[in-house]
């Protein structure tokens, strides 16, 4: 590394919180798929700052929304109107086919406004009593890092030392049908899932598992919660991960690339029986819903569809699978993906998947590990056919390094 990155990486030692283990590149700019580094290196972003910058970074139709409103009007709280929060509930509610939607922030705050709304709607509506709402979980998952959320986490490096916990969660095995219905009570009033773990090292489930999802849900009158945080607007090859098998969320959760990279926007999208509970008062937020958050996101929306990602995300996706599953190295144990929402699971013989992303960025790409043995891979969905090549051609020699 050079001087200047040793002294950021330095500083950031010295002031900040050890909670990140972030890999040793210092970047300073990014547009589309690339992003340079201080230096002046420039590398293939295939994390997308966690799906996040699925339009590409700094895409102008994007910061030219987000400059002309910035100039405009940025907060006004909701204790008044503004005059993007309706267009933008208008746009997301036709793009998405939902009926009521409820804006905030970050994805973990979607994720525990969803859990409180489909909480409030079990004891006012289906007639759950009170105190004994049961939401049911899946191993494995991750939906945030709150602490209401990490209580129901599996994985103890996101929960140790930070109960107590909260209670009302059940856990059950992602992917298996008879244990979503084995774990169903009278007092059950909704299902929390990911159609893709993706932290978990983009787990995808069995075909058709989640057609018999939404057949349980419905017929034990349980909400289906979608955490659609990651795999939503266009990262799996369709708009939404529930898409491919043809089923309807009662509830959706949206985030990271509805503001395409340029501000915390995201969004609980619902039918009318669960926000339809909800009473001035009883749940907000200072900024959810703040007219610069709407319009950024109005673009961001926008882009998607009109310049096509979404079908460019199941293309090149397709080509970047079946390029990776044409890897012969010993180091593989399985690639998965769907979409340009990827993963090289490897061997545990072979190594931390860390040393791997190192010798990645050597080659001008910058990809992160998950779960010690498996690397991601996420580019912006507007990677063309050409640069899927190149990072193939790339991701192949470090796979095939003898690192011994």
């Amino acid at each position: 590394m050079s001087s200047s990155v040793i002294d950021f990486v330095a500083t950031e030692a010295r002031f900040g919180a050890q909670n990140y283990e972030p890999i040793g590149v210092v970047l300073s700019r990014g547009e589309g798929i690339w992003v340079w580094d201080t230096d002046g290196n420039r590398y293939l972003d295939c994390l997308s700052a966690y799906s996040a910058v699925s339009q590409g970074h700094c895409h102008p139709k994007i910061l030219a929304a987000m400059v002309e409103q910035a100039h405009r009007l940025t907060l006004t709280s909701r204790a008044f109107h503004n005059d993007q929060l309706a267009l933008f509930y208008e746009e997301i509610a036709a793009l998405t086919g939902s009926h009521k939607v409820l804006p905030m922030n970050s994805g973990a705050e979607a994720v525990e406004s969803a859990i409180k709304s489909v909480r409030k709607w079990g004891y006012e509506v289906k007639g759950v009593p009170d105190g004994q709402a049961e939401i049911i979980v899946c191993a494995n998952n991750f939906h945030g890092r709150t602490l209401g959320i990490v209580g129901f986490s599996t994985d103890p490096e996101t929960r140790t030392h930070f109960g107590p916990f909260a209670p009302g969660f059940k856990l059950i095995p992602f992917g298996d049908a008879p244990a979503l219905e084995a774990a169903i009570t009278p007092n059950t009033v909704a299902f929390l899932v990911e159609p893709i773990q993706g932290e978990a090292g983009v787990i995808i489930p069995p075909a058709g598992y989640f057609t018999e999802v939404r057949k349980l849900c419905t017929a034990n009158n349980v909400m289906l919660v979608l955490d659609e945080i990651q795999t939503g607007l266009g990262r799996t090859g369709k708009l939404l991960a529930e898409q491919h098998e043809g089923i309807e969320a009662d509830v959706t959760l949206l985030g990271k690339a509805l503001s395409g990279g340029f501000y915390p926007v995201s969004a609980v999208l619902s039918n009318n029986a669960v926000l339809g509970t909800l009473r001035p008062g009883q749940h907000g937020s200072t900024f959810g819903g703040n007219p610069l958050a709407c319009a950024v996101a109005r673009a961001a929306m926008r882009v998607l569809v009109e310049e096509g990602m979404i079908e460019n995300a199941a293309r090149q996706g397709a080509r970047f699978l079946e390029g990776l599953k044409a890897i012969r190295a010993n180091t593989i144990r399985e690639v998965r993906g769907r979409g340009l929402m990827l993963a090289v699971e490897l061997h545990p013989e072979a190594g931390r998947a860390r040393r791997y992303c190192e010798a990645l960025q050597g080659k001008g790409i910058l990809a992160k590990d998950t779960h010690e043995h498996t690397i991601r891979i996420a580019p912006p969905l507007v990677i063309t056919s050409d640069q899927v090549d190149w990072a193939l051609e790339r991701i192949a020699a470090v796979l095939t390094q003898d690192f011994s």
